[in-house]
């Protein structure tokens, strides 16, 4: 299970990304949010990243030359898509080269199940299952720290990054009960809106200490 750190947009966060070693880190360039980062700084804080660690590039409807040009600069290595892209505009990406995570939102849990969420939420798995990207991805929005129901992701058949309100207390409930690809985190690793190196530490300790014993499991 490979780990996510989104959200990050100071050279202190690179620094934590350094010593704890995610497999990913996520640079937010859609303006709307309080993560933003501009490309000149996105090209610093690349330029202090591990080499081991990839980057990549979250949008939301952006402009795709804008998204080939980061990537040819060296500053992104996956597009992660949050808007309306279609399977032109993600094909248009793959064939620049670049790994496509394209999002899928369902119905906050806490929201009123109704028959249209029922409806939008069945859309948007079936459009996901069919989805030509790369990975896709199940979120419950764009960072807010919601979360949706876990169990509509049981039959799933094919590779996900899994995020939405991801915590130190409800990690254990994903690995017991899922097994995505990947787990994306972002709020979930803050303290009043700011990057907390010792929760991204446990966040991580958490997932590992299970990976490591199923490998020895596995090995017995």
């Amino acid at each position: 299970m490979k780990i996510k750190f989104c959200g990050l947009y100071q050279d202190v966060h690179i620094a934590y990304a350094n010593e704890i070693k995610p497999d990913y880190v996520g640079f937010v360039f859609w303006n709307k949010s309080r993560r933003y980062v501009t490309a000149d700084k996105a090209r610093e804080l690349r330029n202090q990243l591990d080499s081991g660690i990839q980057v990549v590039g979250v949008f939301v409807d952006e402009d795709i030359d804008r998204i080939i040009d980061l990537y040819q600069s060296g500053i992104i290595d996956m597009a992660q898509l949050h808007g309306a892209e279609n399977d032109i505009y993600i094909r248009k990406l793959q064939e620049q080269g670049i790994t496509v995570i394209k999002a899928y939102v369902l119905a906050d849990k806490d929201e009123v199940t109704h028959e249209t969420t029922d409806e939008a939420t069945d859309d948007a798995i079936i459009q996901a299952e069919n989805s030509i990207a790369d990975y896709i991805l199940f979120d419950a929005g764009k960072g807010e720290g919601k979360t949706f129901d876990w169990e509509l992701l049981k039959e799933i058949k094919r590779e996900y990054f899994l995020a939405g309100g991801l915590n130190l207390s409800n990690i254990g409930e994903v690995i017991e009960n899922l097994n995505p690809f990947a787990v994306d985190v972002s709020s979930g690793i803050e303290t009043d809106g700011e990057k907390d190196k010792s929760k991204m530490e446990q966040f991580a300790h958490v997932i590992r200490a299970v990976e490591n014993y199923r490998c020895r499991e596995s090995e017995i």
